[in-house]
C-alpha cells in the first residue's frame, strides 16, 4: 500500500487506503498545532493582564514577521507595533468591553493593524480572535485567542468600501456620495450664503458606443472627468451621477460664479480632442445648472430642475450652458401633467374608458364597411372627453401602454357580442413589442375564434417607419393570428414606395391634414392622389381620413379610394344604449 506524505512534521505518514486500514492518530501535540496554525497564517497567544505577560506560540515571529518574539512578550511592547491610527485594538476590545463574564469567558474580535518594523513601514492587517476571562473583582484578568493575518482580505475589504463611495471608471464620487454631498450643502446654503449645482452630459455618447465601442467610449468619459478636475475651484466637488452625467456641487458662489464655472467646464473639453485607444476624438459637453436655495430647497428639486436646465440646453445647442429660471409655462404644463395622469388612472381603475365607433365607408357606395375604434373617459360629472385630448399626454406620461391594454379588452368584447360587427383598433409603437399586450390578444383570440378575422389593426406611420425590422415582425405575427394591418396617418412619415411594400400591411389611411383641403390644395390634390395610385399599384387599400364635403368625396372617388371616414360619413359614437349601434346595424 502506498504512503501519503503528511503535511504535519513529526506526523507519520498515512497510508492510502479505507478508513477501517487505517491506525488511530494520537492526539496533537504542540509543536503540531503550531505547524497547522502556521499554514494558515495564524499564531496562538494568551495575555496576562495583571502581570502584562504575553505568551505566544513558537509560530508567531514567523507568522507576525518580528524575528523575535521577545519584541512583543508584554502587551505594551506590542502595543507599540500597532498603527497609531487604529480605531479599535485588543486592548479596547477586552478592558473596554461592557458584556460580563458569567463562568465561560466573554468573546472578542477585532481588525487592526500590525507593524512588525514600525520604523521600513512595514503594515500587517490582523484580525484578532479570542475570549477573555474575568478575575474575582469582574474585571478582565487573562485573554486567549489568536491573531491571523488578513492582508487580502482586508484589501478587498477596503476595495468594496471604496466602491461604495467612488465610481470605478472615472474615480471620482459615486452618485450616492454625490447626492450626500449635493444635500449637505444645500442644507447649509439655506442657513448661509447659496451653492450651485451643474450636471454636465457627454454629448453623443450613443455614437460614441456605436462608432467606436463602449470601451472607447469609457475612456471619454474618464478623460472628461479629469479635464473637469482640473478646471474645478478648491473645496468643490465632482461626482458621476450616471452613464453620461458628471455632476459638480459648488459651494458659496453666485449666479455668475457658476455661469463661468460652467463656462471653464465647456472649454476645457472641447479645446483640445480626447486621445484614446481607438484615435483622437473630438468630444463635447453640454451643462444644465441651478442656484440653491434661490430654485430649490432641496437635493431632489435641485437635481430635477438641473435636468430640466441640461434638457434645455440641448435643444438649444449641444455643447452649451443653461441656467435653470422658473417657467410659468412650465409649470402649468406640470401641473396639467399630474391631473391628467390622475384622471387616466382614475378612469382605468373606475372602468370610465369608453369605446366610440366612426364609421369608415365605402366610397362609391356609402355603405359603412368597418367601425375605428376610438377611446373616451367619460368624467365624473358624465361629460366625455375625446382620444385627441388624452393619448398625447398618456404617451408623454408613459401610461399610453395602459389604455392600450383597455381599449383591446373593451373592442374584443364587442366584437364577441357582434358576429357583423368588423373594427379597426388603433396601438401605440409601445405596445407592437409588448409580450404582455400579445398575450392578452392571444387569449382573447383563443376564447373568442372567428374574430381575427373581423379586427383591423392600425399603427402609426411614425412608428412603423421607426423600426422597419420591428414593424414588419409585428405585420406578420398579426397576419399569423389572422388580424389585418392598416398605417395610420398615412403620408406624414413619407414612408418610401420600398417601405411600404416590405412591410407587408393590408390598408393604408390617408393622413387627414392632406384631405381636409382637397378642393382648395393643388399641392394636396397631387399628394393624395399618388397614394391611392400607390395603393392600388400595391394590392393595398385606401382610406382617406377627415373627409368632409361632397366635393371632396367626389374627387376621392374619381382617382378610385376604397373607403372614406369623417364629418361627411357620421362622426364617432358612443356604444351602447346612447347609440344602440346593433340595433342600427341590424
Amino acid at each position: 500500500m502506498r504512503q501519503r506524505k503528511s503535511s504535519i512534521p513529526g506526523r507519520p505518514a498515512v497510508s492510502e487506503g479505507s478508513a477501517s486500514d487505517a491506525a488511530p492518530l494520537s492526539p496533537l501535540g504542540p509543536h503540531e498545532v503550531a505547524a497547522i496554525l502556521s499554514s494558515i497564517g495564524e499564531a496562538a497567544y494568551q495575555w496576562d493582564l495583571k502581570s502584562d505577560a504575553l505568551s505566544w506560540a513558537d509560530n508567531a515571529p514567523a507568522v507576525l514577521t518580528v524575528g523575535d518574539v521577545a519584541r512583543i512578550a508584554t502587551g505594551r511592547s506590542y502595543a507599540r507595533h500597532l498603527d497609531p491610527a487604529n480605531l479599535l485594538t485588543r486592548f479596547d476590545a477586552v478592558t473596554r468591553s461592557g458584556d460580563r463574564d458569567t463562568g465561560s469567558g466573554v468573546p472578542f474580535q477585532v481588525q487592526y493593524c500590525f507593524c512588525p518594523r514600525p520604523t521600513d513601514g512595514c503594515k500587517l492587517w490582523v484580525e484578532d480572535t479570542g475570549r477573555w476571562f474575568a478575575g474575582p473583582d469582574g474585571r478582565p484578568m487573562q485573554a486567549s485567542g489568536v491573531v491571523r493575518v488578513i492582508n487580502e482580505r482586508h484589501a478587498r475589504e477596503e476595495h468594496l468600501a471604496y466602491l461604495s463611495r467612488f465610481d470605478g471608471l472615472t474615480g471620482e464620487m459615486n452618485r450616492l456620495q454625490l447626492i450626500e454631498v449635493l444635500r449637505a450643502a444645500v442644507e447649509e446654503a439655506n442657513r448661509h450664503p447659496s451653492c450651485g449645482f451643474l450636471l454636465a452630459s457627454v454629448d453623443n455618447l450613443a455614437l460614441l458606443n456605436e462608432a467606436y465601442g463602449f470601451a472607447v467610449a469609457d475612456e471619454v468619459i474618464s478623460a472628461i472627468a479629469k479635464r473637469i478636475r482640473a478646471r474645478m475651484r478648491g473645496g468643490d466637488t465632482l461626482g458621476r451621477f450616471s452613464g453620461n452625467k458628471l455632476g459638480v456641487v459648488l459651494k458659496n458662489c453666485t449666479a455668475d460664479e457658476i455661469t463661468a464655472a460652467a463656462q471653464r467646464l465647456l472649454a476645457a473639453v472641447r479645446e483640445e480632442v480626447v486621445t484614446t485607444s481607438a484615435g483622437a476624438i473630438a468630444a463635447t459637453i453640454t451643462i444644465g445648472g441651478i442656484m440653491a436655495p434661490r430654485h430649490a430647497r432641496n437635493a431632489e428639486e435641485v437635481l430635477a430642475r438641473a435636468q430640466e436646465a441640461l434638457e434645455v440646453a440641448k435643444v438649444k445647442r449641444r455643447g452649451s450652458f443653461e441656467l435653470y429660471q422658473p417657467s410659468a409655462e412650465r409649470e402649468v404644463l406640470r401641473r396639467e401633467n399630474i391631473r391628467a395622469s390622475d384622471e387616466i388612472v382614475a378612469a382605468l381603475n373606475e372602468r370610465r374608458i369608453l369605446l366610440a365607433f366612426e364609421p369608415i365607408v365605402e366610397v362609391a357606395s356609402r355603405k359603412p364597411r368597418f367601425y375605428e375604434c376610438l377611446m373616451r373617459i367619460r368624467r365624473p360629472d358624465g361629460t366625455l372627453t375625446s382620444s385627441a385630448a388624452i393619448i398625447p399626454v398618456a404617451e408623454r406620461l408613459g401610461l399610453v401602454r395602459l389604455i392600450d391594454h383597455r381599449m383591446l379588452e373593451l373592442a374584443m368584447n364587442e366584437l364577441a357580442a357582434t358576429p357583423e360587427l368588423h373594427a379597426s383598433l388603433n396601438l401605440s409603437s409601445g405596445s407592437t413589442t409588448d409580450p404582455d399586450w400579445w398575450s392578452a390578444l392571444e387569449a382573447q383570440l383563443r376564447a373568442h375564434p372567428g374574430i381575427a378575422g373581423r379586427l383591423i389593426l392600425e399603427i402609426t406611420e411614425t412608428a412603423a417607419i421607426h423600426n422597419l425590422d420591428e414593424t414588419r415582425d409585428f405585420v406578420a405575427r398579426a397576419k399569423a393570428f389572422g388580424c389585418r394591418i392598416a398605417i395610420d396617418d398615412f403620408g406624414a412619415g413619407f414612408t418610401s414606395f420600398r417601405s411600404l411594400r416590405k412591410l407587408g400591411v393590408d390598408m393604408i389611411k390617408i393622413d387627414g391634414a392632406f384631405v381636409q383641403n382637397l378642393a382648395r390644395c393643388e399641392d394636396d390634390r397631387v399628394f393624395v392622389r399618388t397614394l391611392i395610385e400607390l395603393g392600388r399599384g400595391l394590392g393595398v387599400q385606401t382610406v382617406a381620413e377627415w373627409v368632409q364635403d361632397e366635393e371632396t368625396a367626389a374627387l376621392l372617388k374619381a382617382w378610385g379610394c376604397d373607403f372614406m371616414q369623417g364629418e361627411l360619413t357620421g362622426s364617432a359614437e358612443i356604444p351602447g344604449a346612447e347609440i344602440g349601434i346593433r340595433q342600427r346595424r341590424a
